[in-house]
């Protein structure tokens, strides 16, 4: 339970129905090997012990005392165990009988919660046999033992701080007012649902647009467990469903049917209570009433480590489906250039211009900006392409940078921008062998200066090309490429840029532009601002001074979006990047981001406008509010120990 994660298992045995003995033993075997497992919160279906489908047999006695004796038994192998286990369980109490997930633990009944709604439409008659819970909370006596009955109760979990658990049983969720809300906003973080759905045409799959909504709209992890085979299949048919969400992500599922007949399923999830907390926090409208007639029962379990099995994507702003990856480019590709129409409509600004070097991020805010002329019915013509070759440049991207502007039919200038920066180097007396910092900016704003006075000269605006991992690292020249006028690519990280130019290559119609895209991907990302090695090769590498990108997004990701600390997010990119980069490589660019990022946040604070694009973004007028002066020293404090 290190770090927030909790590990969970919905289970799905085949039973016998009516044979309480026989479901007895699957339970206890199942929930045996989920302790073995290491989960913490074990949930099995709507009336396990007996099976939902015995009807009429519910009103025989020799059936609920029988599953009272089950019961009994399973919570006599839970002895020992910390871990909280839910069953289901047909509870009678004063002449009536009740719809109940049991909740157990240690060897014994932390209390019963009861269905609230019982269906009698359709397919379901349950009202016949079963009453709706309690309007209020109530302790009675079961097997010599007081223990808490009702429906608002919430189960607080020590071993996690801000872990509360709450329960709803199958048609509960499907309705208007469903209590899935009530607990929500009384605290409950993580809401289980052991349901008995049968399977009809069609109903799959608004069972999961259902929950998968119920998990985003309380912001909440959400496990739903439904009963499999060895249910009666005298009417109806039910497939085994499991779906575990997390604020509306699918974290694990067991598909209907998906498995051999007769085969009992488990299906295990890692859940992490902090992101949702972070969530209910960041998000200043979930509301939290508090409601004053819950009971919380504090519940007490080990902290210990447990072994994760959850992944997480190496590259989470790049969707791995391509289908979705398409999809996702294309919307990106009409916010960059919406965003960039409405503010030249707005300046009534006819011309663009736009520094192009060859590499990705210009060559992308080429392909945004031509999107954005379109859109408004300019010629392309109009768009200035300034390549300005100096010391770095190479000859394929000087060609590349030639070839964009030809094939999207921009008006190309080139600009050689050499004597005008030794003749600043010799104002200033910089020596132009000593290739330092002084040497690189330079050049990178002499370039800045010359496509700001051409937008003057033009009556147009410069277009910004940094890309926001650059600027979440500050790796931008200061009052040079770090300035525009517009940066469309401010809300794109460096690991999607090359996705939206690849979607461009593969789209296009045109040969000769989709052939220039590629070889721009295949280019090594440098900013050209020291000398081509002897060969005419690119002799500056980014990556390999300020670290690899892929793991620098993903930093970056996991610290914005869902506020890990560093000694978390070393822990998943361990296990994310296994294999790619080892503990020392992982650890030492992780440092580097953190430094970066917290010492050039002056520069985010003046950046130009530009479009947010997803749900990471570092603007200071919206997403990210920080001082500029903040220290580091408590994040860089928990790196150095993990060093040590």
């Amino acid at each position: 339970m290190k770090d927030g994660f909790i590990k969970t298992a919905a289970v799905v045995p085949a039973i016998k129905v009516a044979d309480v003995d026989y479901n007895a033993q699957k339970v206890i075997k199942l929930m045996k090997d989920a302790f073995a497992h290491q989960a913490k919160i074990i949930a099995f279906p709507e009336l396990v012990i007996t099976g939902y489908t015995c009807h009429d047999l519910f009103l025989q006695d020799t059936l609920l005392e029988g599953a009272k004796e089950a019961l009994l038994k399973i919570v006599a192998e839970t002895k020992g165990e910390d871990a909280l286990v839910f069953v289901g369980y047909p509870l009678t109490y004063e002449g009536k009988l009740y719809n109940t997930a049991a909740v157990l633990q240690n060897g014994k009944i932390i209390c019963f919660i009861p269905k609230r709604f019982i269906p009698n439409y359709a397919e379901f008659y349950e009202l016949r046999q079963f009453t709706p819970g309690p309007a209020r909370d109530l302790t009675i006596n079961f097997a010599g033992e007081q223990v808490p009955f009702g429906s608002h109760i919430i189960l607080d979990v020590d071993a996690i701080h801000d872990l509360e658990v709450a329960v709803e049983i199958c048609e509960d969720a499907w309705v208007l007012n469903a209590p899935d809300i009530e607990h929500a906003q009384a605290g409950a973080n993580v809401i289980i649902n052991l349901s008995a759905s049968n399977e009809t045409v069609g109903k799959d799959d608004f069972r999961k647009t259902l929950f998968n909504s119920i998990s985003s709209r309380t912001i909440s992890d959400y496990i739903y467990v439904s009963a499999g085979d060895g249910e009666s299949t005298q009417d109806i048919v039910f497939g085994g469903r499991v779906f575990v969400y997390e604020n509306g992500s699918l974290l694990a599922e067991k598909k209907i049917f998906n498995n051999a007949y007769n085969e009992d399923q488990i299906v295990y999830a890692d859940l992490d209570i902090k992101r949702i907390n972070l969530e209910r926090r960041r998000m200043t409208t979930y509301f939290s009433k508090q409601p004053e007639d819950y009971l919380h029962i504090p519940v007490h379990m080990e902290k210990v480590e447990t072994k994760l099995e959850r992944t997480f994507d190496p590259h989470p702003f790049v969707p791995s489906d391509k289908a979705k990856r398409d999809e996702r480019c294309e919307e990106i590709l009409n916010i960059q250039s919406r965003g960039l129409a409405k503010r030249l409509d707005h300046i009534h600004a006819r011309c663009a211009v736009i520094g192009v070097s060859g590499g990705l991020d210009s060559t992308l805010a080429l392909l945004v900006t031509a999107r954005a002329f379109d859109l408004l019915g300019i010629p392309r013509e109009n768009i200035l392409a300034v390549t300005m070759p100096a010391f770095g440049t190479t000859e394929r991207t000087h060609n590349n940078a030639l070839t964009l502007a030809k094939t999207l039919h921009l008006t190309l200038k080139e600009v050689n921008i050499k004597e005008a920066v030794l003749q600043h180097f010799k104002d200033i007396g910089q020596d132009e062998n000593v290739h330092d910092v002084t040497y690189e900016n330079g050049q990178a704003r002499e370039r800045t200066q010359v496509l700001m006075d051409l937008a003057n000269k033009n009556g147009g605006i410069v277009i910004g090309t940094g890309d926001m991992s650059e600027l979440a690292l500050g790796w931008a020249t200061y009052n040079g490429d770090h300035m525009s006028m517009y940066g469309v690519n401010c809300g794109v990280p460096k690991t999607l840029v090359s996705h939206l130019v690849r979607f461009f290559g593969e789209t296009t119609k045109d040969k000769e532009l989709a052939e220039c895209l590629f070889d721009v991907l295949d280019t090594p990302v440098s900013p050209e601002l020291l000398p081509p090695t002897e060969n005419g090769k690119i002799s500056q590498k980014t990556e390999d001074l300020v670290g690899p990108y892929e793991l620098h997004d993903f930093f970056l990701y996991f610290m914005l979006r869902c506020a890990y600390s560093p000694a978390k997010i070393y822990r998943i990119a361990k296990m994310t990047f296994k294999g790619i980069y080892d503990n020392e490589t992982i650890l030492k660019w992780e440092k580097i981001f953190y430094r970066r990022f917290f010492a050039q946040h002056f520069k985010r604070t003046c950046l130009p406008d530009g479009p947010k694009v997803g749900s990471v973004a570092i603007s200071p007028r919206g997403d990210l509010r920080m001082p500029t002066d903040a220290s580091a020293a408590i994040w860089m404090k928990q790196l150095d120990a993990l060093e040590a």
